[in-house]
């Protein structure tokens, strides 16, 4: 029964004691597909996701039902690093709606601003200035947001209370506050800001404005570098939506190695409240990934390291196999440059590229299951074959023109016969003038199975099967066509996997490479286009398309991750628009939408949810994008 009360209690006393209204809120869900169009139309780095940000803690003032109600403790504020941009997950501030969207859409103007103005300012203003500049030069060339910032601020200033309940020092901080936000355009005195960001206790923190104190990332620190631990880390949250949405404040801590913990011997889960970090002597299970999981309850994390390392955590980067095993390497490699995006640069020779063979690949039948599919698709697609046309009256020919010869005739008889008239039909072969390369991810991730019972398959079965089927189409097509794979080992290991060249037939030999295909290594996404770009450049077609199937981001071992291999591909792409070519992407990757309007533009990409239809996915889209 006493359970029962205090819970009713605490959500009276927090329903009581919270400011927001929920009834207006509007969550940063709503605002995505709308968010990255105008950040970047605002003059935002088109590089840069969109993330939801976590509360943090601010010495501001309470209510005395808050501070019973344990309530308003932290407060989610924007704020943008090199990868991403990060906006409150939900905003409930104002009673209307339209104005708390207004906010989001003001956060992202202003953003785009701070964020280069962080960039030319060396060294940067502190945070009152910062968001003062920025405010000023949003408005200055955004004259258009100069209406919806006067009513956000007249609206905010009145729910920040009344200044003359504060005591006098932060009145003074709270005026400035205020009339920074009223005229962004009159600065404030030096010595009236001089250290204002340490003396912001007792001050309501401005949601109108970017993060005073942004949560840093964590460096590598400690001894060994630990990157195993990172990576495993990495990977566990990409499988959470929330973890890759999500931002932690944390604290390093250095562990006392000349002690050792004591022993627990209960499980820490059961505790609702962690604070400092303790050294404990606890039973682990390798396969146990649930303290990373319980991690994503915290918003302040604390992070160390000690000499104790779970044998999940070891890992290794990926061997090569012995040459005996490997694949034919054809030729001793070229070298490919590489997109900087830090230095704006396109670095020579960065890259060597290795063509290869697929071993043990011996000609082979097309596979039964897929021979109905084939027929139906050869039927299809022999419509889009050049057909034969009929030109009359014509001096030469595969055939008589015989309503031309029996005029000829008669004409001749009555004595008019027109020696100079044609007799013949030619019939010459109309040309489509297309080639096709189709470039397929064939990384590590491609071991992952798709489907459900017995539709069940790998990701690169399918990419075999959608292959094979593919090459059964346009042969019928009559189109020139070519199929590689790809995957890479660093920088100095990019593995081009030749198929089927443009000028060699498909045929069991083709069908056997294609069969022969295995998972690879990583997606060195950039260095794979650029030699795709090479290779259909060079094809006597009038229009040339560059199919891209894959089913993930750019990424190596090395610093080929993250905005980095974006940035590269990103630039591969247009490389490729630039040569004349026309690059599709096809991917199975349901968070693609986040990055490849960025690098395909936003009708040059489509996204297969269910990874068992890619083959039917490609024919069709080939057949549209063909016409």
């Amino acid at each position: 029964m006493e359970d029962t009360v205090g819970g009713w209690w605490d959500v009276l006393i927090r329903k009581a004691a919270y400011r927001g209204y929920p009834a207006a809120a509007v969550q940063l869900e709503e605002m995505e597909r709308l968010a990255p169009v105008f950040f970047r139309a605002m003059g935002g780095e088109p590089g840069l996701h969109l993330r939801s940000t976590v509360g943090t803690e601010h010495a501001g003032r309470r209510t005395w039902l808050e501070r019973v109600a344990g309530t308003n403790t932290s407060v989610e504020l924007a704020w943008s690093d090199e990868r991403s941009l990060y906006l409150p997950g939900r905003i409930d501030l104002f009673p209307d709606r339209t104005r708390n969207q207004q906010l989001y859409l003001w956060l992202l103007a202003l953003s785009a601003e701070h964020a280069q103005l962080m960039q030319e300012c060396m060294p940067p203003p502190g945070w009152l200035e910062s968001n003062r500049l920025a405010t000023l030069r949003c408005l200055h060339r955004m004259p258009g947001m100069a209406l919806l910032y006067a009513g956000l601020v007249r609206d905010y200033l009145p729910l920040r209370g009344d200044p003359a309940s504060l005591p006098p020092a932060q009145q003074a901080i709270e005026q400035i506050l205020r009339d920074t936000l009223r005229d962004p355009g009159h600065a404030p005195e030096a010595r009236a800001v001089v250290g204002l960001e340490s003396r912001l206790q007792g001050i309501t923190p401005v949601p109108l404005w970017m993060h005073p104190a942004p949560p840093a990332q964590a460096a590598p620190a400690g001894r060994g570098g630990d990157e195993a631990a990172n990576r495993e880390a990495e990977e566990h949250q990409q499988d959470s939506q929330e973890a890759r949405k999500r931002r932690y404040r944390a604290q390093r801590v250095t562990p006392d190695e000349r002690k050792n913990g004591p022993l627990l011997i209960f499980r820490a889960e059961s505790i609702f409240t962690w604070d400092n970090y303790l050294r404990m002597n606890r039973n682990e299970d390798d396969e146990d990934m649930g303290d990373l999981r319980a991690a994503e309850d915290m918003d302040h994390l604390v992070v160390t390291r000690d000499t104790r390392r779970r044998a999940s955590r070891v890992k290794f980067d990926l061997d090569l196999p012995s040459a005996e095993a490997d694949d034919i390497p054809v030729g001793p490699g070229m070298p490919l440059p590489e997109w900087n995006y830090k230095t704006g640069t396109l670095v020579p020779g960065h890259c060597l590229l290795k063509p290869m063979r697929p071993r043990d690949a011996s000609p082979v039948p097309l596979p039964e299951p897929l021979r109905e599919t084939a027929r139906r698709l050869r039927r299809q697609f022999q419509a889009l074959a050049p057909q034969r046309s009929r030109r009359f009256a014509r001096p030469e020919g595969q055939d008589l023109d015989l309503d031309r010869v029996v005029r000829f005739f008669t004409d001749m008889r009555a004595g008019q016969a027109d020696s100079g008239e044609g007799l013949y039909v030619e019939m010459p072969r109309s040309q489509r003038s297309l080639a096709c390369l189709l470039l397929a991810d064939v990384s590590l991730s491609t071991e992952a199975w798709v489907g459900r019972g017995e539709h069940a398959s790998t990701v690169i079965s399918v990419i075999r099967d959608s292959l094979m089927l593919f090459a059964e189409a346009l042969q019928a097509s009559g189109d020139s066509f070519g199929l590689y794979g790809f995957s890479s080992l660093k920088r100095k290991e990019v593995r081009y996997l030749l198929l089927k060249d443009f000028g060699e037939p498909y045929d069991a030999a083709a069908r056997g490479r294609i069969a022969a295909l295995r998972p690879g290594y990583y997606t060195r996404m950039g260095a794979a286009i650029r030699q795709s770009t090479r290779i259909l450049r060079e094809q006597p077609a009038h229009k040339r398309l560059l199919l891209l199937v894959t089913d993930g981001k750019p990424n190596d071992l090395d610093h080929y991750e993250g905005r980095y291999g974006v940035e590269d591909t990103r630039e591969a792409v247009r490389e490729a628009r630039e040569a004349g070519l026309v690059p599709f992407c096809v991917t199975i990757d349901r968070e693609a939408a986040e990055y490849l309007p960025h690098l395909f533009g936003a009708h040059h990409y489509v996204v297969v949810h269910d990874a068992t239809r890619l083959p039917q996915v490609l024919t069709r889209l080939y057949a549209a994008l063909s016409q």
